[in-house]
Protein backbone atom coordinates (compact mmCIF):
# COMPACT_ATOMS: atom_id res chain seq x y z
CA UNK A 1 0.00 0.00 0.00
CA UNK A 2 1.51 3.27 -1.05
CA UNK A 3 1.63 6.26 1.23
CA UNK A 4 0.50 8.36 -1.70
CA UNK A 5 -2.83 6.54 -1.76
CA UNK A 6 -3.45 5.86 1.94
CA UNK A 7 -1.84 8.57 4.05
CA UNK A 8 -2.25 7.26 7.62
CA UNK A 9 0.02 4.39 8.67
CA UNK A 10 -2.64 2.78 10.85
CA UNK A 11 -5.07 2.69 7.91
CA UNK A 12 -2.40 1.28 5.58
CA UNK A 13 -1.59 -1.41 8.13
CA UNK A 14 -5.29 -2.27 8.55
CA UNK A 15 -5.65 -2.70 4.78
CA UNK A 16 -2.52 -4.84 4.62
CA UNK A 17 -3.80 -7.06 7.43
CA UNK A 18 -7.16 -7.50 5.67
CA UNK A 19 -5.48 -8.38 2.36
CA UNK A 20 -3.11 -10.87 4.01
CA UNK A 21 -5.91 -12.54 5.93
CA UNK A 22 -8.10 -12.81 2.85
CA UNK A 23 -5.20 -14.18 0.80
CA UNK A 24 -4.44 -16.83 3.42
CA UNK A 25 -8.07 -17.96 3.39
CA UNK A 26 -8.02 -18.27 -0.42
CA UNK A 27 -4.46 -19.46 -0.86
CA UNK A 28 -5.46 -22.84 -2.26
CA UNK A 29 -7.34 -21.18 -5.17
CA UNK A 30 -4.43 -18.83 -5.88
CA UNK A 31 -1.57 -21.32 -5.76
CA UNK A 32 1.34 -20.50 -8.01
CA UNK A 33 0.46 -16.85 -8.52
CA UNK A 34 2.42 -13.75 -7.64
CA UNK A 35 0.05 -10.91 -6.84
CA UNK A 36 0.33 -7.18 -6.32
CA UNK A 37 -2.57 -5.47 -4.58
CA UNK A 38 -3.08 -1.76 -5.21
CA UNK A 39 -5.69 0.03 -3.14
CA UNK A 40 -7.82 2.98 -4.13
CA UNK A 41 -7.51 6.01 -1.89
CA UNK A 42 -11.08 5.53 -0.64
CA UNK A 43 -10.37 1.96 0.49
CA UNK A 44 -9.18 3.11 3.90
CA UNK A 45 -12.62 4.53 4.67
CA UNK A 46 -14.55 1.36 3.81
CA UNK A 47 -15.81 -1.12 6.37
CA UNK A 48 -13.97 -4.39 6.76
CA UNK A 49 -16.88 -6.48 5.49
CA UNK A 50 -17.06 -4.47 2.26
CA UNK A 51 -13.33 -4.85 1.68
CA UNK A 52 -13.42 -8.59 2.39
CA UNK A 53 -16.25 -9.15 -0.09
CA UNK A 54 -14.44 -7.08 -2.74
CA UNK A 55 -11.29 -9.12 -2.23
CA UNK A 56 -13.27 -12.38 -2.43
CA UNK A 57 -14.70 -11.30 -5.78
CA UNK A 58 -11.22 -10.38 -7.06
CA UNK A 59 -9.71 -13.68 -5.93
CA UNK A 60 -12.53 -15.60 -7.63
CA UNK A 61 -12.04 -13.64 -10.86
CA UNK A 62 -8.29 -14.24 -10.83
CA UNK A 63 -8.70 -17.94 -10.13
CA UNK A 64 -11.23 -18.30 -12.94
CA UNK A 65 -9.09 -16.43 -15.48
CA UNK A 66 -6.02 -18.47 -14.65
CA UNK A 67 -7.98 -21.71 -14.89
CA UNK A 68 -9.10 -20.80 -18.41
CA UNK A 69 -5.52 -20.32 -19.65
Amino acid sequence: MAKKRVRRANRRNRLKRLVRESFRENQNRLAGMDLVVVAFAAADRERGAVLRSALERQWATLAEECRLR
